[in-house]
């Protein structure tokens, strides 16, 4: 991919993560912050989907900007074809893999072995 587009991407993905924030953060200003953080509130987040599914988009965009901008910066410290390519690969499957670590929560609770 071109790198012109991987910025663009990054760019994407950090408009529409501080976006998801906000309303991430305006939800929970509607309560009491000591009160949002019991158990059974965060279970009851996971278990409303609409809910979930921001705080699964929220995972994944900041997955993507987070990681491309690693990548990025271990690009500027050193040039060469493989380090390149080992870089690169390196920050996709630990992105995947934070991703997939996320995810398992949200999937668990919503599956009630939780």
């Amino acid at each position: 991919m071109r790198e012109s587009t991987i910025m663009k991407i990054h760019y994407g993905t950090a408009l529409a993560a501080v976006a998801l924030v906000a309303v991430h953060i305006l939800m929970r200003m509607t309560m009491n912050f000591a009160d949002s953080l019991e158990y059974e509130t965060v279970l009851a987040n996971y278990k409303f989907i609409p809910y979930a599914i921001m705080l699964e988009l929220i995972l994944v965009l900041l997955s993507i900007h987070g990681f491309n901008g690693l990548r990025v910066i271990l690009l500027e410290l050193k040039q060469g074809r493989v380090y390149e390519k080992a870089v690169s690969y390196g920050c996709l499957a630990a992105m995947f893999g934070l991703i997939a670590y996320g995810s398992r929560t949200i999937i668990m609770t919503n599956m009630g072995m939780v």
